[in-house]
């Protein structure tokens, strides 16, 4: 059987519901699920938990369900360069719980491989372990973060095959592994799509097994900050 179908947003639409919790892919612009972000969008739901490094930027990736007054909380580690999110968090219009970065990265990660939480050392003292558990390891205090799970996860892949292997090219991979572990059901989205076994096994960066859904992205790839070289001036002879 293949995961692969030609038109994803029935299958998506029909897997939301308000007030789920949906993790998504990307940094910034850079790898985001594009076309499966604007599904949930079209869908209409709403009071939504978002776990994302950041909300892209205003008009752009998460920053259209912010728009569409759709997100009531986020689990984040970065404001970005997203305006709105900025505001919509001053005002207390959206609740935001910011968590260091690889925290985030190590939640996550840690739902998706059956660990209920773990102690780590990064936010000891400051606002990010209040109210949690702390615990002496060899003279050093730790704080209990606990896993996420996320109801659904969308991420974006460079190639997937029939059996929802995925590949991801160099940034753009970011966190859409580890997203693509803690979704209870896993939407992937690819700019290329292959046979079963096409992926060589040592290329596979996400198993297939962490993904239930995969369709074909077609949306094309948004630069956040174009940066490039001054030519060089190359004097005639």
């Amino acid at each position: 059987m293949t995961k692969v179908i030609d038109d994803i947003a029935p299958a998506l639409t029909g897997a939301l519901r308000n007030g789920m919790t949906i993790a998504v892919g990307g940094f910034g612009l850079c790898g985001i699920p594009t076309d499966l972000i604007r599904v949930v969008r079209d869908s209409g739901v709403n009071d939504l938990t978002i776990v994302s490094n950041n909300l892209g930027i205003d008009g752009k990736g998460l920053g259209i369900l912010l728009e569409n007054n759709q997100i009531s909380r986020v689990l984040a580690s970065y404001v970005g360069e997203n305006a709105l999110f900025m505001r919509q968090y001053i005002d207390g219009d959206l609740d935001v719980e910011f968590v260091p970065q690889g925290t985030l990265a190590e939640r996550m990660r840690a739902g998706g491989s059956g660990i209920a939480g773990f102690y780590t050392k990064t936010g000891v003292g400051t606002l990010v372990a209040e109210g949690k558990q702390t615990a002496d390891f060899d003279g050093e205090t730790y704080v209990l973060e606990r896993a996420i799970v996320a109801d659904v996860a969308l991420v974006h892949a460079h190639t997937a095959d029939a059996d929802g292997n995925l590949r991801y090219r160099l940034a753009a991979r970011n966190f859409n592994p580890l997203v693509a572990m803690c979704g209870r059901v896993t939407f992937a989205e690819a700019e290329h799509i292959v046979e079963a076994g096409a992926i060589d096994p040592d290329a596979v960066h996400t198993p297939g097994v962490y993904v239930h859904h995969v369709s074909r992205s077609h949306s094309p790839t948004d630069i956040e900050q174009r940066t490039v070289r001054p030519r060089p001036i190359v004097e005639e002879a």
